[in-house]
């Protein structure tokens, strides 16, 4: 769910207050923002059973409990009202990634914030995990499409929540427990929650040691993509979250209050923006 892993934008600045150096980095509001990745992004189980709440997504949101980067910067700027589009979709992993990025092309989205990663170490089987070169290279392409089609875009990665976290907050509760394992929830991370043997405390290493690396990867790609592309240094991988943050229609997706930390977490290690009125 949470951590310090990569995603989006610190507190506002304005020139007025600021030293000439930290004018000339802050960036003006985006016009039109857009949301790309899975069922985090689209504020699944937020907001009712088992249904995607983008009302309460930490990007696009427009509910005023979560607080989101939308939120935020549309009271800075009436530009961006109403231009918060929501590519994300439950379920996708990095290969859907391309045809979402294409999506905020078509709609010219200045601002683009992705979190995608859960779902491909969130998999049946540990064996069925993507590939860090797989994961690294689809979202080269997909960068380097969004570079291609709206050169100007401000990009915001995300890191991938810490999943073992999950595991060890949830693991002593018998409800979570038992919607992990009935409904099959990241089994590579999830199957069998209460065994204390060591082959599975091996597995959750490993998962947890492969989204560590796809956020290095996301980390480097973003760096890669140039000053138009920030990243949150992984504070929402190193993010401490609680059990009361997350939904408890699965006890895997944020609530509320967890896209609210999300939302706080991103916005506070990413650009710097300022009023453009």
């Amino acid at each position: 769910m949470i951590g310090r892993l990569g995603s989006a934008l610190t507190a506002v600045i304005l020139v007025s207050s600021t030293g000439p150096a930290q004018a000339a980095a802050a960036q003006s509001v985006p016009e039109v923002m857009a949301a790309l990745g899975d069922s985090i992004s689209t504020g699944f189980n937020a907001c009712g059973w088992y249904v995607s709440c983008k009302a309460r997504s930490w990007s696009t949101g427009d509910n005023q409990l979560v607080d989101s980067h939308y939120l935020r910067l549309s009271t800075m700027s009436g530009t961006l009202q109403k231009h918060n589009l929501n590519f994300a979709a439950p379920g996708s992993t990095s290969a859907d990634l391309l045809g979402q990025v294409r999506k905020a092309v078509e709609a010219k989205a200045d601002y683009v914030t992705i979190l995608v990663g859960a779902q491909d170490a969130c998999t049946r089987t540990e064996q069925a995990m993507t590939p860090v070169e797989t994961y690294r290279r689809r979202l080269d392409a997909a960068l380097a499409e969004l570079r291609s089609g709206v050169p100007g875009a401000r990009v915001f990665i995300a890191s991938i929540p810490d999943l073992r976290r999950l595991w060890h907050v949830g693991k002593s509760n018998p409800i979570a427990r038992t919607f992990w394992t009935v409904g099959r929830i990241c089994q590579s991370m999830l199957a069998r929650p209460d065994s204390t043997k060591r082959a599975d405390a091996e597995r959750r290493d490993r998962v947890r040691a492969r989204v560590i690396a796809y956020n290095r990867e996301a980390a480097e790609a973003c760096t890669a993509f140039g000053p138009g592309c920030d990243s949150d240094e992984g504070a929402v991988f190193d993010y401490p979250f609680t059990l009361d943050q997350v939904s408890k229609w699965d006890f895997f997706h944020p609530n509320t209050a967890g896209q609210r930390v999300l939302a706080r977490q991103t916005f506070e290690h990413g650009f710097s923006w300022i009023d453009p009125r």
